[in-house]
């Protein structure tokens, strides 16, 4: 198999996952973040494995220019949730 040919299969599966199941966890984040709502461990968590998996899927990305403008999207929306939340962490008042 060829490094195209993995490079495919691969970057199917990451997409339809991507689509199905990422995005709407991701979207519903920053709609509660942009609603000025702190986010909790959970969705930090899985911010960090998203940043995570971002990197390891790099190399694809880069061999297959169809996917940059895709892969700048998802990076660009990580950094407009985590940017927003950090503004909701200082604005938010701390527990009595």
């Amino acid at each position: 198999m060829t490094d195209n040919s993995k490079d495919l299969g691969v970057a199917t599966t990451i997409l339809e996952r991507f689509a199905k199941q990422t995005l709407p966890k991701v979207y519903e984040m920053k709609k509660r973040v942009d609603a000025g709502e702190r986010l909790d461990q959970w969705d930090i968590d899985y911010l960090q494995q998203l940043a995570e998996r971002t990197e390891e899927i790099k190399p694809i990305v880069d061999r297959n220019p169809q996917y940059q403008e895709m892969y700048a999207q998802a990076v660009h929306l990580y950094k407009e949730i985590t940017e927003k939340a950090l503004v909701n962490e200082k604005g938010a008042t701390p527990p009595t």
